[in-house]
């Protein structure tokens, strides 16, 4: 069984929670007590010296960084759909990652870090700039496929959703962005999809 460290309002966490959930893997969800400090304490700090989550144990393997977590799980667990080893295709994926670790993480994680977290070395106005940036620009995407990237989910469409699914923590509201939330609806209808605080599963039957 995986080990995962982490905080339920993490959205990072999250996503790796999620993950596992769609691929049918179990896992012991290990809670840091984050607003005392844990994950900068020196036990935490062993397994990943960086002290953030999440952190998941696969046997005696630590892997660190949640999408640096998806791609491992992808590709041992999850095939070739998840993330393809095609050259093409592979930079397709890769390059929403990283706009999950930047343009995302820049705008609808920070905004939300600023108001539910009280995060206030934050520049709230540059965060909601790029917000709106990055949120027209993925609804203006959308408006043309189905996923991010194919006909299918991949590890893009898992690592990009929790922030913007989350984005009106941060006072930014989707309304506008209508391909957006057909996204947003679209992952949460997927077989194995789990909620958290502020992401509601679908009601079914």
């Amino acid at each position: 069984m995986f080990k995962l460290y982490g905080h339920e309002l993490s959205g990072n966490t999250y996503k790796v929670r999620l993950f596992l959930s769609l691929l049918h893997l179990d896992s012991e969800f290990i809670q840091l007590d984050m607003m005392n400090g844990e994950h900068k304490q020196p036990e935490f700090l062993k397994i990943n010296p960086f002290g953030q989550v999440p952190v998941l144990i696969d046997g005696e393997t630590v892997f660190q960084d949640a999408q640096a977590i998806l791609v491992y799980l992808a590709r041992k667990y999850g095939g070739e759909d998840w993330f393809p080893t095609d050259a093409e295709a592979m930079s397709r994926v890769v390059r929403w990652l990283s706009t999950t670790a930047g343009e995302i993480r820049q705008g609808p994680e920070n905004a939300r870090l600023y108001y539910v977290f009280g995060t206030h070395s934050i520049n709230i106005e540059r965060a909601t700039q790029k917000s709106h940036f990055i949120l027209q620009l993925l609804n203006d995407h959308l408006s043309q496929r189905t996923w991010l990237e194919f006909e299918r989910p991949t590890v893009a469409d898992i690592a990009a959703f929790p922030y913007v699914a989350l984005a009106p923590d941060g006072h930014i509201e989707l309304s506008q962005y209508s391909h957006v939330l057909r996204w947003i609806e679209q992952i949460k209808n997927l077989p194995g999809f789990v909620g958290m605080p502020g992401i509601e599963a679908p009601v079914t039957a």
